[in-house]
């Protein structure tokens, strides 16, 4: 299912106060960005248990319970995780990822709030959630009469409320900050290859490593760690971060001309992390034409000509990452400062190309 309209978490409690309690709603998102504990945390919110069912896990005969023998009559009998006698959440996680026939024993109990003979108490809500087909995670098409059952909310990854959130939960400083600086990395589109891929839910787990090993972790170990969770760019970029946390090099120092780029291979990762980040310096500063630039800031680019061509030295590749487009295939500095880099540096500019 696509969205029409997305919210970030911060929406979600809202949302569901007015929603979940008078009809079932489900929640599209792509995997890490919360989803499970937004509804956690909601449920508590109302003093209600949530019960979580994993549809990847359950078969028919799991909702709707087995037969006993009653007055010469069969019954089904549900399980006791779902008949309960207090309010209580629902959640039923991965709801489209379960198989059909699951599905649609889901089918009353969404609608009717009943399985049987049973049915939930007064005051219980229940609430879904699953991946969309184009996360690249595993997602049955669901039913028309099921996605009509219920009330769909699109979540999105939001830096704002995830930072906000970690301030408060002990995430290690160099996330909080470096994502501070680099909003964009902390969720990335599933990759279609087995890679780890950058989302909330991985950020949390490198700060759990970052905490558990503590300072006296080295750079290959961080390495390990960091690759084995983000996205590789991210990873590298965030390497490169942490060098620059660690050692004397600094962007504010390179502009100023009080140090060079790093030039030695095993500090290749630090450069790129300053490459990126003198681009995005670059695209805050500069004024989209040039004769909105004042004097500091056409000293600003001639400085930052200079500095290209002394990265191109090093490093082409790394040096066409700073003129590079965005993820769209438009052009992120401006069309006068790329002009003038075709002028001064023509060989970086046609390795563009």
């Amino acid at each position: 299912m696509q969205a029409a309209v997305s919210v970030t978490p911060a929406r979600i409690p809202e949302l569901l106060l007015g929603l979940a309690t008078v009809r079932p709603v489900f929640i599209w998102g792509a995997p890490g960005i919360g989803k499970s504990s937004l509804v956690r945390k909601f449920a508590d919110s109302l003093g209600l248990e949530c019960v979580s069912l994993l549809g990847t896990q359950l078969a028919p005969e799991d909702l709707i319970g087995v037969p006993q023998i009653r007055d010469g009559r069969s019954v089904f009998c549900p399980p006791e995780s779902i008949a309960r006698d207090e309010p209580y959440c629902l959640f039923l996680d991965e709801l489209n990822a379960a198989t059909p026939d699951v599905q649609k024993a889901f089918y009353s109990l969404i609608l009717d709030r009943r399985i049987g003979n049973y049915e939930l108490p007064e005051g219980s809500i229940v609430i879904g959630a699953g991946n969309r087909a184009t996360d690249n995670a595993l997602a049955r098409p669901i039913s028309s009469a099921l996605v009509n059952r219920l009330a769909h909310v699109h979540l999105s990854a939001s830096v704002t409320d995830w930072l906000g959130w970690a301030a408060g939960h002990g995430i290690h400083p160099w996330i909080t900050d470096y994502l501070t600086d680099r909003p964009d990395h902390l969720w990335s589109k599933p990759p279609k290859t087995e890679e780890p891929f950058s989302t909330p839910r991985s950020w949390h787990m490198l700060s759990d490593a970052l905490h558990s090993f503590g300072p006296t972790l080295d750079e290959e170990t961080l390495k390990v760690v960091a690759h084995g969770t983000l996205t590789p760019g991210h990873a590298v970029a965030f390497c490169g971060y942490v060098k620059v946390v660690r050692s004397r090099f600094g962007l504010d120092a390179i502009l100023k001309g009080d140090a060079g780029w790093p030039h030695r291979l095993e500090e290749r990762d630090l450069l790129y992390y300053l490459a990126e980040s003198f681009r995005g310096r670059l695209a805050k500063e500069l004024p989209a034409a040039k004769e909105h630039a004042s004097p500091s800031v056409r000293q600003t680019a001639y400085r930052a000509k200079s500095l290209l061509v002394q990265l191109a030295e090093i490093s082409v590749e790394v040096a066409q990452t700073v003129i590079a487009d965005d993820a769209d295939g438009n052009p992120l500095l401006p069309a006068w400062f790329l002009v003038e880099a075709a002028r001064d540096m023509p060989r970086l500019v046609e390795a563009r190309r």
